[in-house]
């Protein structure tokens, strides 16, 4: 059985002036989480504003714990990891 995983990511950019300077926070961001989670990623929502974002992120499992789990561990890793952006609010789903 197929599982997809969807983590839906608010975050705040505190820091940002422009859009491009949360473009640059963002690409940073969406290139690590890559390379580290082997998942897909990318701006969702609020493309617009230059303090806030939405990122879709999905992977793909045959096993719905391990797919949770990889999710979870992107949220551990965001909030660890990146001071320059702010995790507001995050939602776990789960398509079979």
């Amino acid at each position: 059985m197929m599982v997809i995983g969807v983590l839906t990511l608010e975050l705040n950019i505190p820091a940002a002036q422009s859009l491009k300077d949360k473009r640059r926070v963002l690409k940073s961001v969406q290139a690590k989480l890559r390379r580290r989670f082997n998942i897909s990623i990318a701006e969702v929502d609020r493309q617009d504003s230059h303090r806030t974002a939405v990122l879709g992120v999905v992977c793909v499992s045959s096993d719905e714990k391990y797919a949770h789990g990889l999710l979870m561990q992107v949220v551990a890793w965001l909030e660890e990891t990146r001071l320059d952006c702010v995790l507001a609010d995050f939602r776990i789903e789960m398509v079979h």
